[in-house]
């Protein structure tokens, strides 16, 4: 094959050598972490529709919903894992949760982090290093599916929902409610499993597509 007609292929390698495309993330072997527990969260027993009537109860005390959500990544067998949090063995969830009057985004995720991640009163928790917002989604009306684009026509939507970046420091401590489960879950069992992880987490590996992965080895 001539030189007009051959491709180039991007070179990636893992350690301390520099990859020549995209944007290079560092990530962490699972190992380098420890995990405890903590005493366990109240969940709420409601139906669909009493969840929509609360819903629409905080929509017309405070407007627009905006929730925060982490994308956190370890290495386990070669591979980029994302960590999740479980509850009733069948429901996951990414780390976050809902603004406060107020609060920034990333001072409502840092919060979040904390008190579902962190021991109570533990004074070497971490500062969350947050980086940049990954997608956003958008619920156009209370009953309805989270989209990852908000249609022309809607002009009041319901709830927002953003995903950032949240980069592991080489070793830390996660401290879980005893009734949740912090899992860590290659991204190729996410990608496309709406049915198990639904919409949102199944996409976070096509988010994560324009970064190159760089596996500090422990």
């Amino acid at each position: 094959m001539s030189r007009d007609h051959q491709t180039d292929l991007p070179q990636v390698q893992n350690g301390s050598s520099v990859q020549n495309y995209g944007n290079v993330l560092d990530i962490y072997p699972l190992n380098c972490y420890y995990f405890g527990s903590k005493e366990a969260v109240p969940f709420k027993d409601e139906t669909t529709s009493d969840r929509i009537l609360r819903m629409k109860f905080n929509y017309d005390a405070h407007g627009l919903r905006t929730c925060v959500q982490a994308v956190m990544l370890v290495e386990l067998f070669k591979h980029p894992h994302v960590l999740l949090l479980q509850a009733r063995n069948s429901i996951y969830k990414l780390p976050g949760g809902r603004l406060r009057t107020g609060e920034s985004d990333i001072q409502c995720l840092k919060r979040k982090l904390s008190s579902k991640l962190s021991a109570v009163g533990d004074c070497s928790a971490p500062d969350w290093e947050v980086g940049e917002c990954l997608g956003m989604w958008w619920r156009p009306d209370f009953d309805a599916l989270l989209y990852p684009y908000l249609s022309p026509n809607i002009k009041r939507p319901k709830e927002c929902t953003k995903l950032f970046l949240v980069k592991l420091p080489e070793s830390q401590k996660f401290t879980v409610p005893r009734n949740l489960k912090l899992l860590a879950v290659p991204l190729c069992q996410l990608h496309e499993n709406h049915k198990t992880y639904g919409p949102i987490i199944s996409g976070v590996p096509q988010l994560l597509s324009k970064f190159s992965f760089n596996i500090i080895e422990s």
